[in-house]
């Protein structure tokens, strides 16, 4: 198993200093000439680009950033590189529009990842296609700019741990996450809310794209809500498959169990239910990406991971687990998926 990425440096206060004054080294000590108004003092703006605009996530982000309850955050997005997938035809297909949004929103749309790197601070990686994040995050990386990759992080579990190897190298700040882990009622099942979890159900669209593991290209937001009250050590996998539905059953190393039931027909949406040692509350569902993209800004502030690498390669080794106990048809041990 890959190491995660060592956080001591950043747990005191001398540490955190440090770190952030080398990340300010590494993202070039780009001089900004825009400013806003935080109390009546002028304060240079921090200056986001994105990679990737065929998907809506980048013009909803963008929108509160730049105009909406985050617009006092100090931060910008200023620059845009629009390529992403290659052959994904509704990401080919909404990119022209996005593209149209982003302009009008006055961001500089740019032709190259290197160009657009030598105009921004930090990197919002949102190509919808998860087979080229590799690619677009190693230019970031080796730039040194701290990088949030949006869902999927990779179409499978060897790229998602690829890139967490690559910015562990270069010692740069990244963190991958689905907006459903920051659902309010999420948050109040992690807070204590309902005591210890002893297991939850989740449910979720589970649309398939065939150059990903199956679960990696919709189905992850279901399974990045079940980790985040379940929490990490899921042991076992099994897996029911039907073209028009799947239930995925998660056994945890303490006899927990969680479950995520993927849907292909019918009404659906992400939400389900966390049962605890006090209580049993409803999760989701979806609301917006507010919650999210408040996280991302705190990142960028702090260089501080919200989500562990080691999480999140767990979360991609359950799915790829899921997709080897449909092949087999028996129950899959994490341990046996690296």
């Amino acid at each position: 198993m890959m190491k995660t990425m060592d956080n001591n440096l950043k747990q005191t206060p001398a540490g955190r200093r440090a770190f952030l004054q080398k990340m300010g080294l590494l993202t070039g000590g780009l001089v900004l000439t825009q400013s806003f108004s935080t109390a009546g003092e002028q304060q240079p703006i921090k200056k986001i680009g994105i990679i990737g605009l065929d998907t809506s996530h980048s013009e909803m982000f963008t929108k509160d950033i730049n105009q909406g309850t985050l617009k006092d955050r100090g931060y910008r997005v200023v620059a845009a590189y629009p390529h992403g997938s290659k052959d994904i035809p509704s990401a080919l297909e909404m990119k022209p529009r996005i593209i149209q949004a982003m302009r009008d929103m006055r961001v500089e749309i740019v032709d190259s990842i290197e160009s657009l790197l030598s105009k921004v601070d930090y990197i919002l990686l949102e190509s919808n296609d998860g087979r080229v994040h590799l690619e677009q995050a190693e230019q970031v990386i080796k730039a040194g700019k701290p990088l949030f990759v949006d869902k999927p992080m990779g179409e499978n579990l060897a790229k998602v741990k690829a890139i967490f190897d690559l910015a562990e190298r270069k010692q740069v700040p990244i963190f991958s996450s689905s907006s459903l882990r920051y659902d309010q009622l999420v948050r109040e099942v992690t807070g204590g809310k309902i005591g210890k979890v002893l297991g939850a159900d989740v449910y979720t669209p589970a649309e398939i794209e065939p150059h990903h593991i199956d679960q990696a290209w919709y189905m992850i937001h279901g399974v990045e809500m079940l980790f985040t009250v379940m929490g990490t050590g899921c042991k076992e996998v099994y897996r029911v498959y039907h073209p028009d539905f799947e239930q995925v059953i998660g056994i945890w190393s303490d006899g927990r169990t969680g479950t995520v039931r993927g849907i292909r027909r019918g009404a659906s949406n992400i939400a389900g239910v966390a049962f605890g040692e006090i209580g049993i509350s409803p999760l989701g569902p979806f609301v917006g990406y507010g919650p999210l993209v408040a996280e991302i800004l705190t990142f960028f502030d702090t260089g501080l991971p919200p989500v562990s690498a080691s999480e999140t390669i767990e979360i991609f080794q359950f799915m790829q687990a899921a997709q080897r106990s449909r092949e087999t048809g028996v129950k899959i041990a994490l341990s046996d998926v690296y």
